[in-house]
């Protein structure tokens, strides 16, 4: 097994929701969509985003795109009109998850 991170096999794309964080994360190929699907759970979402996301994190699977879409409830510190932090519509939690590392079979990178 090889430690890689998410933004080997997938790219991503982020926003806001209230006071909720919405990641898509979208596999470039079908057999990472596989791997993806196994490693990215809500959990691990969760752990990885421990620092900022203080809600639950829902995930939602979207196969006919090879993506997943998470929501991180209660990680924007109230949302765009009311937070105070620099990144009140989560635009970088995206890239955020592109950085967690997940292992993977040597063959598949």
């Amino acid at each position: 097994m090889k430690k890689i991170k998410l933004k080997q096999i997938a790219h991503a794309r982020s926003g806001d929701k209230g006071d909720s964080s919405n990641v898509g994360l979208i596999a470039y190929d079908k057999k990472y969509y596989e791997v993806i699907l196994e490693k990215v759970t809500a959990e691990a979402v969760k752990k990885h985003f421990h620092s900022i996301c203080f809600g639950e994190v829902d995930r939602y699977e979207v196969p006919n795109l090879l993506a997943l879409n998470f929501i991180l409830h209660d990680s924007l510190g109230g949302g765009g009109t009311e937070s105070l932090k620099t990144d009140a519509q989560g635009k970088t939690h995206g890239m955020g998850l592109l950085e967690m590392e997940i292992e993977v079979p040597d063959e598949l990178v």
